[in-house]
Formats: C-alpha cells, structure tokens, sequence
C-alpha cells in the first residue's frame, strides 16, 4: 500500500501551484486528505478562478458553483431571513466546509454578478430589492467569519447600500487590509467607511470612472504605509481627481511601485516618488511621449524594474536610460529600435531580465547586449519577417549569452510562422548542454491563435521531450499571448 504525503508536504506543493487554479480544483477529488489541504488555498482567492475565457456555458456554471457553495454556507438564521421575503434557499444541504471562512479575498461586484445569475434561475425572483436582501446575508457571512481579509475589490454601482458598521466582525475582519481595488466614483459614503477602518493598505488599485468621489483622496490620506499604487483610465480634470494626485504625494517616501495604465495626464508628479522601484507605463495614446518629456532627466536612484508600453520618443528614453539604467535589473520595452537597443547595452549592465525586439539586421546588436550585460538570466526573442530569424537567435544565445543566462521566452504573434526544423534544434539543446553556464535551460513559448510555433512541428516536440528526459531543459511551456501580458 503507497504511502500518504503527510499534511504539511500536501500544503507546500499546493502553495506552488496556487494560481492554477484548475489543477488545485482537480486535487480536491484525489481522496479526503488532500480535499482538506488544497480547500483552504483554492479560496484564498476563488475570484481568479480560470472560467474559459472563449467558452461562456464554462464561465457560467463555474459561477454557479462557487455561489451555490457561499448560499451552502449561510447560517440558518439567514436562510429563514430570506425564506421570509421570498428566496427559499432553507433546503439546501450544509456544506462540506465553511468556505467562506477560507477567503481573503473578496469581490463585491463579483459576488453581485453571481447573485443576478441564481436569482435569474429562480425566474419569478429577479428584483433589486432581493438581489440586495441575498447580497447583504453574504456580505454579514463573510465580515463573521473571515478573521482577516488581505483583498478587497469594489467597484461603482455595487458599493451604495453597504453600511459595514451593520455587521458583525466587519471592523476586526477588514482591519488588516492591505490590498484595495476601486473605481473612483464609488459613491464618497463607502470610501469614508473603509477610510475609518482600514489604515494599512499597501496597495491600491484605481480605475477612474466619469466622476471621482469627494471620499476617495480621504481614503488615500488616511493610509500609513501605501508601497504600491496603480492609476488605470485616468482623463478626468475634475478637481477631485487632481486632489487625488496632490494627495498620493504624501506617500512620495514610501511608495515604491507605481503603474500608469491607459492614462492621459502630466507625468511630472512621479518626479516626487524618488523612492520608486518600480514603474509601469501602458498607453495606446501618442500624447505620451510629451507626457514622458517631462521624467527624462528626472533621477530614481532606487529603480529596479522599467517596463513601458507606450509611444515614447526615443531620444527621450536613451536619456532616461542613461540617468537610470545603471540600477535597473528587469527593462520592457515596446520599441523597436537598433539605437535604443545598443543604449540599453551600454547604461543597463546589471540587467537580469530584459524584453526588446530585434530587428532582422540587428545580430550584432544582440551580441553587444549579451557581452555587456553579464547577469543578464532572460530574454525574449520575437519571430516575424522584421526579426531576427530563430537559427541565428539561438546560435548567438548559445556562443555569447552570461553565464546565469537560463530562460529564453520565444513570441509567435501576428501569423508568425516558425521555420526551424528537429536538426536545428536539437542542435541547439546540444550546444547549450556543452556551454559553460550554471543553470538549466527553461523554453517558454507564448503564441496566439493565428501563429505557428516551433513546438507544432511534432519532431520539434519529440526533441524537447528528450531533452527534458535527458535533463537539459528545466521548464517547457506554452502560453497564450495577451497585448501587453508583461506588464501585470
């Protein structure tokens, strides 16, 4: 008879593998043991569940089935509450666990979304006042049981009748909130109850609406310890969103991550934020390269990760670069441009991570890159008819990359198709085997639908099966590709 994995080995090898949600669901059926250890990290957060994102009839009965699970949970004395005005749920059997009490994350509008679904199947039950009624018995369920939520997300329209202070255990429960995500017009009422409560967010996630609500920059300057902002959608001129700007520079200390995302507005305020580590800016906009003119020759002597995503001149991010590269370790850039990759070559040594593109007359470029950036650990290479072709990419990698060089993400996008054949590769994984380097080799692949990836070839495949049995490659995997995936 095969020996148990003890308890505390189970919940280590699920910790690993906490974000896959569908292969920790699938640990729940294996016996009683492992139920009882992958339950509790698959509710941590069960909101980023993966439903499918092309296949709706999925979506739809995963929502189901995690709100079934939370109705399962109520205590009697809700469920008679609602058998009282109309929703019979007093039928239902007890749940195996207390889910609810495993939770640190929770969605207020993702448990209303899941709400209008199984009031919809109840077919006479479809008014607001019942959706509240539901609503504000699963809210008092979680503010009882949950001894300390980490993550709360709220969005405008789902905030309004809220009133904490209606149930039990919520002031000890959302004390320890470090992660808050909302849109800016949430209405002022709910941020000046979450402003009298929380005081330890770390981070806080904006996504401005048409309006930004009086009780947002109180929120904000009642914080003590805000390390990680991200600003999403902002065009507003109200003074209430300039308020909200004026009012993060209280944290000009201690904040050290700032993301930017499909933001139109003056970039100078980050000049305050000297302490940052890291900066994200994603726009589709053009104005941004005026917008950046303004941080070209401001100093972040703590900048440690780069990543932009925006139309920026050149000229403009070479002289960024030559202030604030020294220090950087992982860079993303959109670009693609032969002067600003010798650029990086040359002020942004001490790179770990870095993600450019390589146009087709460029193989000396990527040479000067890899000799001058020696703890360089990942790259990324793009295949397409305006980039380098993949036997050149990886003969250069295997003769010129550092020594802690072990990851290697390939892109196919845009109908790329990739042209290497099994002779080619193999050649490759026994060439790097011989090289002198100090860590196996792992391949990520991320491709969209409409690309033909190297691994499709099926003697491709068979030769990074064999490698991975020999042990000359660590990791093999395939993702799907997202615009700007990089970024989050």
């Amino acid at each position: 008879m095969p020996r148990q994995l003890p308890a505390d080995c189970l919940n280590e090898i699920f910790e690993y593998i906490e974000q896959d949600k569908n292969t920790l669901y699938s640990c729940l059926l294996v016996n009683r043991l492992w139920c009882e250890v992958a339950v509790r990290i698959l509710w941590r957060n069960i909101w980023n569940f993966q439903y499918g994102l092309f296949y709706m009839p999925y979506q739809i009965r995963i929502l189901m089935s995690i709100i079934n699970t939370l109705i399962s949970c109520l205590p009697k004395e809700s469920k008679e509450h609602l058998y009282e005005k109309g929703i019979d749920f007093k039928n239902r059997k007890s749940s195996l666990f207390n889910y609810a009490s495993f939770c640190r994350v929770l969605s207020i509008h993702g448990i209303d979304q899941m709400i209008q679904l199984i009031l919809r199947k109840q077919h006479s039950i479809t008014s607001n006042y019942h959706k509240k009624l539901l609503s504000q018995e699963i809210l008092k369920m979680f503010m009882t049981q949950v001894s300390s939520l980490k993550s709360l997300d709220c969005y405008s329209g789902y905030s309004k009748d809220i009133i904490f202070d209606n149930f039990p255990g919520a002031k000890k429960c959302l004390n320890n909130l470090t992660e808050f995500n909302c849109s800016s017009d949430i209405d002022s009422k709910f941020f000046y109850q979450i402003s009298r409560i929380c005081h330890n967010i770390q981070t806080l996630n904006i996504t401005f609406g048409n309006d930004t609500s009086n009780g947002l920059a109180e929120l904000i300057s009642s914080q003590k310890n805000l390390k990680n902002v991200i600003l999403q959608n902002y065009y507003t001129t109200t003074n209430n969103g300039k308020k909200v700007l004026n009012t993060l520079k209280k944290f000009s200390s201690t904040l050290i991550k700032l993301k930017i995302r499909k933001s139109y507005m003056p970039l100078l305020f980050i000049s305050d934020f000297t302490n940052l580590q890291e900066l994200i800016l994603s726009s589709d906009y053009y104005g941004g390269c005026n917008y950046f003119n303004q941080l070209q020759h401001v100093v972040f002597p703590k900048l440690k990760v780069l990543k932009f995503y925006t139309f920026l001149e050149v000229e403009k991010l070479i002289k960024f670069l030559e202030i604030n590269g020294k220090n950087l370790k992982e860079l993303y850039i959109r670009d693609e441009n032969n002067s600003l990759n010798l650029a990086i070559a040359k002020f942004c040594p001490n790179l770990k991570t870095l993600f450019t593109k390589f146009i087709i007359n460029e193989p000396e470029t990527l040479k000067t890159i890899l000799n001058n950036c020696q703890y360089l650990e990942n790259i990324n290479f793009w295949r397409g008819y305006r980039y380098l072709n993949e036997i050149e990419f990886l003969d250069i990698l295997t003769n010129y990359s550092p020594k802690n060089f072990y990851r290697l993400e390939m892109y196919y996008v845009f109908n790329a198709q990739s042209k290497l054949f099994s002779k080619e590769l193999e050649n490759f994984f026994i060439n790097w085997n011989i090289r002198n380097s100090k860590k196996l080799l792992s391949l990520i692949i991320i491709k969209d639908y409409e690309s033909l990836s190297l691994e499709e070839n099926d003697k491709n495949m068979k030769i990074i099966e064999r490698y991975m049995n020999l042990g000359f490659i660590k990791n093999f995997k395939i993702a799907r590709y997202e615009n700007n995936h990089y970024l989050y």
